[in-house]
């Protein structure tokens, strides 16, 4: 079967779903590790599980799979030069937040809306992606019931208001 469609209507069209935006982030021997992700979810909360989605030859990724451990930091919307930093490659992009060590040893964003710490407990091919499934080792959240999450919709950023 041929697909009626090509990759950017595919792209286009599944953009009217708005998405939270997280900073994956690990550690290696080369240093810091950061992607930014707009796929991340809950997965199971027994055992507990979350997932992500990266591109299958990103080097970030790669990285990340080496390490064995990664933490999904969920961006607030007052984080959208950090996050376009780290989307761009910014070299200076871990010098825009204060960062803590996770008890996974994963760089953790201080004022992140949460942080969710795991160990990579499978990857599944998936097209030009993969579905990375992480064991949750630790979790922390705001205080601040006024942080809003930062979202990603029809190509722009955002953020979620309660009715």
């Amino acid at each position: 079967m041929t697909d009626s469609f090509d990759s950017g209507e595919f792209r286009k069209v599944l953009g009217h779903y708005p998405t939270g935006v997280t900073l994956v982030t690990s550690t290696d021997g080369d240093g810091r590790i950061g992607a930014v992700m707009g796929s991340f979810g809950s997965v199971s909360l027994n055992p507990p599980l979350v997932m992500f989605m990266p591109t299958r030859d990103s080097g970030s990724w790669q990285r990340i799979e080496a390490s064995g451990v990664f933490t999904a930091n969920v961006l607030r919307d007052e984080h959208i030069g950090l996050c376009n930093a780290f989307f761009q490659k910014d070299v200076t992009s871990w010098d825009q937040a204060e960062w803590s060590e996770g008890v996974n040893g994963t760089p953790v964003l201080v004022d992140a809306l949460c942080a969710v710490e795991c160990e990579i407990e499978s990857v599944t091919d998936a097209g030009d992606h993969v579905i990375v499934l992480g064991r949750v080792v630790a979790i922390t959240a705001t205080d601040d019931e006024h942080a809003n999450a930062l979202l990603f919709f029809k190509g722009g950023y955002g953020h979620f208001e309660s009715i």
